[in-house]
Parts: structure tokens; sequence; C-alpha cells
């Protein structure tokens, strides 16, 4: 079989000369179908260059290519969605949180730290596709923007506005750094169950010391100017404001030391094995999935 399919259905993506670019095995993951034939058509391919298989014997030059049902512009909404869901809060800004290229993107990184708000990034600055999209998709003209749950809650006038008026994480409904919604008497969780929706609370997620714009520690501040030169959309918890996780993820994850680094709810490692997979090229496709 020229396109070696083994699973039903499956999408082969070819670029102009014919060549293999990607491909997505079955037809449940919608996201990642989507986001392989963006890359595809932002790399100036025909949409017709991505073919699906149909059945495992079914010639390529008859199978119908997955962009006649979902458009360049589905793609990048599907994409947008997906990122402004990755986190609980999601701040989309020019720069990252430990080297903000624009000044209201600064303020705005230090309003949701001094809340003790726990937060996602993208850099508008790295996607040119997503920071012309999201103006569109949200109605919202600049930047930074802030989502909160996955609505758009506005932009650094409006986060002043909310910090003025009270406890801005209470407005945004979310949890403090450490603490947890609702977390009064019948409301309490067991350990593990926490860990386990901190560990699966971003794709990327970071428990250092300190935050990604002020580390409390050389190692925290090494992983995290990894993760920003990768480009990586995460998340992170600060693990001094909290003993409880801070001891109890040691044992969770069977993992001594801090910083601690997971994709997809997996312990990835610390410092030393991030290092390592930078050195040997493997940490972008990990971080960006």
């Amino acid at each position: 079989m020229q396109y070696a399919v083994t699973v039903v259905p499956a999408f082969v993506l070819l670029d102009a000369a014919g060549t293999i670019v990607d491909r997505v095995d079955g037809g449940d993951d919608v996201p990642r179908l989507t986001q392989a034939v963006s890359a595809l058509s932002s790399r100036g391919a025909p949409a017709a260059a991505a073919a699906t298989a149909s059945s495992a014997s079914a010639p390529p030059a008859t199978t119908p290519a997955p962009d006649a049902s979902i458009s360049q512009e589905d793609a990048l909404n599907a994409r947008l969605k997906s990122l402004i869901n990755s986190s609980q809060v999601m701040l989309f800004m020019k720069g990252v949180p430990t080297a903000p290229r624009c000044g209201f993107s600064r303020q705005a990184v230090e309003c949701l730290a001094d809340a003790k708000i726990s937060f996602g990034t993208f850099d508008i600055l790295t996607d040119e596709d997503v920071r012309q999209g999201l103006k569109q998709y949200s109605d919202w003209p600049t930047y930074p923007q802030l989502y909160a749950n996955g609505e758009l809650i506005g932009g650094l006038d409006i986060m002043k506005e909310m910090s003025e008026e009270g406890d801005l994480a209470e407005q945004l409904g979310v949890a403090k750094s450490g603490a947890v919604i609702g977390g009064g008497a019948g409301a309490e969780e067991s350990l593990d169950d926490r860990l386990k929706k901190l560990v699966n609370r971003h794709r990327v997620m970071l428990f250092m010391k300190g935050l990604p714009s002020a580390p409390r520690c050389g190692f925290s501040r090494q992983i995290v100017e990894m993760l920003d030169e990768e480009g990586a959309s995460y998340d992170s918890f600060n693990i001094l404001e909290d003993e409880e996780v801070r001891q109890g993820l040691k044992k969770y994850s069977d993992w001594p030391t801090y910083p601690q680094l997971y994709v997809d709810g997996d312990l990835v490692g610390g410092l030393d094995i991030v290092k390592e997979l930078k050195e040997g090229g493997d940490l972008t496709d990990l971080v960006k999935g």
C-alpha cells in the first residue's frame, strides 16, 4: 500500500511535490486534523494535496480531501477555540510573561500575578494567523486579551477596572494559586484528586517556585526560559504557596524536586530532563504537540 494505511479512516497530507508531510490516523481527533490541514495550507500547499483513505485498499487518486468539509477559516477557528480553552485563565499578549514586548502586556501580567492567579499565555507576535484571526473571532481589536473559562473578559482597561472593584480571581470565577473555589465545608476533595486536576489543568503544566514572570529559584527560571524560547503555551503552579501540593506532588509522581514539567497529565521530569530534550531537539515537538 502506497501510504501504509492500517486504520480507517486515515488522512495523509501531501505537499505540492507529493511528499507526505503529516498524517492523522482515525477520525476522532478533529482538532488534530484541522491543525494539520491549517499547517499544510500555511506552507502554501494546495488543499487538494491532503488525501484521505476511506479503506485500506482504496486507491489514493480517488480518495476525497478532508479540506472539502473543513475550510481554512474553520480550521483556524478550531485552533483559536482550543487555544482559548487550553487554560482556565488565558492571556494573549505580546511577548511572554518573563519578557513582555509592550507596556500593556507587562501590566496585564503584573495584574494577574498580583491577584495570585495562575494563567497560561500565548505570544501573538509569533503567529500572525492567530494575531489577526483572534481579533475577528472575539470581535476585540487590540491586545492583550484575557479569557477565563473560555470566555473573553477584555483587555487591560477591563482588567484594571475589575481589580479596582474587588478580588479579580473571584470576579473571574477562578481559584487563586493554592486555593480551591467553594472550598468550604462539604466541598473537600482528596489530595490525589486535586493533584490529578492540577497536572491536567493545561496540556503543558509547570510546577515551579514562583511565577513565570517572577521565578523564585534559578532552576525554575531556567525551565521557564526554555519553554518561552520554544514559544510554548503553558500554565504554571507556584508550589511555594501551597505546602500540601508541594509535598503531595513529590509522592504522587515519585519525583523529589522542583520544578516539575507535565505534558498531557504525564510527568516529563525536572530541569535536567528538559535540558536533555532541548539539546536533543525533542522539546519543541513535545510541548507543541
